[in-house]
C-alpha cells in the first residue's frame, strides 16, 4: 500500500523562467532572471588620447644635412676629420691639390692687378686731359679700359667664390670646408685620392658617394607609415611621442610635420614625416623606434568611446549595440562605428562615455527583440 501510494504522488513542474518584457526597442527583466547571468554589461571608455602602436625610422633631416662634394678636380693630400667628429660651419674637411683652383686664383689676382693698373691709367689721363697735354678720346679710352678691367675682376673673383676661396690664397690648394655647424656621419675620401667636380652631377649617389655628410644629429627626421585606419586621427602639427628598445625609460618629443598625398599601392599606407628632438644625440639614424600620436585637446570630447568589437552586431548594414538604462533594462541603439582596431571598436556617436552597454549577449537581446533578425 505504501509503494502504490508512492507511485501516485506526482513531481511539481519546475516554474518558467521569467519572460523578457519588450517595449518598441527596449528589453526588461525582472530582478533574478537567469537571463541576466548570460549577459556582461561594462561602461563605455572614452578613446585613447593617442594613437598606439605605430613604428617609424628615424633618418637624417634634409633641413641639417650636407652631402659635401668637391668643387674642383684635383688630388686629395690631406683629410682633416674623421666620421663622428664635430664640426662648425668653415672648419677644413681636406686638402686638395687642384690645378683648377690654381688657375681661377692667379686669374683673380691677375685681374685685380689689371683693375689697378687701368685705374692708374684713367687717372692720368683726366689729369693730363685737365691741363690740355691730352685730348678727350684719349681719356674717353681710359675709361673704357677701366670698365673692362672691372668686369674682369668681378668675373674672376665670382668664379673663385664659387671654390668658397679669396685672393689671399696660397699655391693650388684648395680647402674643403663645411658649410654647417653638425657632425661628421659619413667620410668617403683618403689621401692620395683623385677626385672631380662631376662626382656630383645627378646625384648619382648608388655611383659617386658624397666625400663628407655633415648633419645637425640635435633634430631627426621619421619616418611612419600610417594605415588607413590611421588618416582620421593624423594631421600636420600634431605633438608626437618617440621611444626606443635601446632607451625604453626615455621618452622624446616631436611633432607630425608633412602627410604624404597618396597611399602606397603595395603597402597600402600612407608616408607621415615626423621631426624628433634629439637632445643628447642619443637616437640614431635608421633607428627603428615606437611612436604615439598624441590627439588635439580640443578634440578629445569629440573622439566618442571606444567598445569590444563583440557588442556591435548588424542589421541591413546598420551597426547596434545595447545599452543599459537601468538594472535588468535595455535599449538597442543604432550607433555610428569606425575601423576595429586591436579587439575594438570606436563608437562616434550614439553612445557616451560612462554608459553601460552589453558587450556580451547583444544577440540574446536581439534575438528576443527582433526574432526574425
Amino acid at each position: 500500500m505504501a509503494g502504490l501510494a508512492g507511485c501516485g504522488r506526482q513531481t511539481a513542474p519546475a516554474p518558467e523562467p521569467p519572460t523578457a518584457k519588450v517595449d518598441g526597442e527596449t528589453i526588461s527583466y525582472p530582478a533574478g532572471a537567469p537571463q541576466l547571468a548570460y549577459l556582461t554589461v561594462q561602461a563605455a571608455e572614452p578613446r585613447r588620447v593617442a594613437i598606439t602602436h605605430l613604428t617609424g625610422r628615424l633618418y637624417l633631416s634634409d633641413d641639417s644635412t650636407v652631402r659635401i662634394f668637391t668643387p674642383v678636380a684635383g688630388q686629395v693630400t690631406a683629410v682633416d676629420v674623421d666620421v663622428d667628429q664635430a664640426v662648425s660651419p668653415g672648419s677644413p674637411l681636406a686638402e686638395i691639390s687642384s690645378p683648377d683652383y690654381g688657375q681661377a686664383l692667379a686669374d683673380a689676382r691677375s685681374a685685380e692687378a689689371n683693375l689697378a693698373a687701368a685705374d692708374k691709367a684713367l687717372e692720368r689721363s683726366k689729369e693730363l686731359v685737365a691741363h690740355g697735354a691730352a685730348a678727350e678720346k684719349d681719356e674717353e679710352a681710359a675709361q673704357a679700359a677701366y670698365g673692362a678691367a672691372s668686369a674682369e675682376r668681378d668675373r674672376a673673383l665670382a668664379r673663385l667664390r664659387l671654390y668658397n676661396g679669396s685672393e689671399s690664397g696660397t699655391g693650388e690648394v684648395y680647402t674643403l670646408r663645411s658649410p654647417l655647424e653638425g657632425i661628421v656621419v659619413e667620410k668617403n675620401i683618403n689621401p692620395g685620392q683623385e677626385v672631380r667636380a662631376d662626382q656630383m652631377l645627378a646625384n648619382a649617389t648608388n655611383l659617386f658617394a658624397p666625400l663628407f655628410v655633415v648633419s645637425d644629429l640635435r633634430r631627426l627626421w621619421l619616418q611612419v607609415d600610417a594605415s588607413e585606419t590611421d588618416l582620421a586621427d593624423l594631421q600636420p602639427g600634431q605633438k608626437i611621442r618617440i621611444t626606443s628598445r635601446a632607451f625604453p625609460a626615455k621618452v622624446f618629443d616631436g611633432t607630425v610635420a608633412n602627410i604624404g598625398p597618396s597611399l602606397d599601392p603595395a603597402t597600402r599606407t600612407v608616408r607621415v614625416r615626423g621631426v624628433v628632438e634629439n637632445p643628447g644625440k642619443l637616437l640614431k639614424a635608421e633607428m627603428y623606434v615606437s611612436v604615439d600620436v598624441l590627439r588635439d585637446e580640443s578634440k578629445v570630447a569629440q573622439a566618442g568611446v571606444e567598445v569590444p568589437s563583440k557588442a556591435i552586431f548588424t542589421i541591413d548594414q546598420k551597426s547596434y549595440l545595447f545599452v543599459e538604462l537601468s538594472p535588468g533594462r535595455f535599449e538597442r541603439r543604432q550607433v555610428e562605428i569606425g575601423t576595429e582596431k586591436d579587439g575594438e571598436v570606436p563608437v562616434l556617436a550614439g553612445v557616451g562615455a560612462g554608459q553601460r552597454i552589453v558587450s556580451e549577449g547583444g544577440l540574446l537581446l536581439q534575438a528576443v527583440l527582433d526574432p526574425s533578425n
